[in-house]
């Protein structure tokens, strides 16, 4: 991926927590004054606005796209004929590099570029990163055999907010 802004992923099987730990991470990593970009994907077909809303029924009237903008908050809504998934480059295109200082992406597994794979044990699910040459570092909730990566405590998440500190650093952007 040729982005201007590093950009990091967090891979796991649905269910593992990779928006928990989101919400966790993202607020560490903003007082240490890291300014994050996010992008999820989605599985399935959704809507962020409501119906009766006036950014709704225009969209819904045929609008292709629709920016909706306040001095605090903006969103673009694009609608698209794609049957299949989104090209991540493309979303990394929309943001405002000026803004952000590191993208940080939720799905998008077998895209190729740096994440870190979210592991439960409980859950059953084979390992990520021993078919995957992209995941950097293991978060799991038990001790397992990462091999030469990194493994973290995936419920230590000022741990994992260092993990991603030091590799914003070692980017050298």
């Amino acid at each position: 991926m040729n982005c201007i802004k590093p950009v990091l992923g967090f891979a796991a099987f649905s269910g593992t927590g990779k928006t928990t730990l989101l919400k966790q991470l993202i607020p560490l990593l903003a007082e240490r004054n890291i300014r994050i970009g996010v992008i999820k994907h989605a599985h399935h077909n959704f809507d962020i606005d409501k119906p009766g809303k006036d950014s709704y029924e225009l969209r819904k009237a045929g609008a292709r796209q629709l920016l909706v903008a306040s001095g605090k908050r903006r969103a673009l809504m694009m609608e698209t004929d794609l049957d299949s998934d989104p090209d991540l480059e493309e979303l990394i295109g929309l943001l405002d590099y000026d803004r952000i200082d590191l993208v940080l992406v939720e799905g998008f597994k077998h895209v190729p570029f740096p994440r870190i794979e979210l592991h439960r044990t409980s859950m059953g699910h084979p390992l990520l990163f021993p078919e995957d040459d992209h995941i950097i570092a293991v978060a799991s909730d038990t001790l397992i055999d990462t091999g030469q990566l990194p493994r973290l405590d995936l419920n230590d998440v000022t741990a994992i907010g260092a993990f991603v500190e030091s590799w914003l650093e070692n980017q050298g952007i």
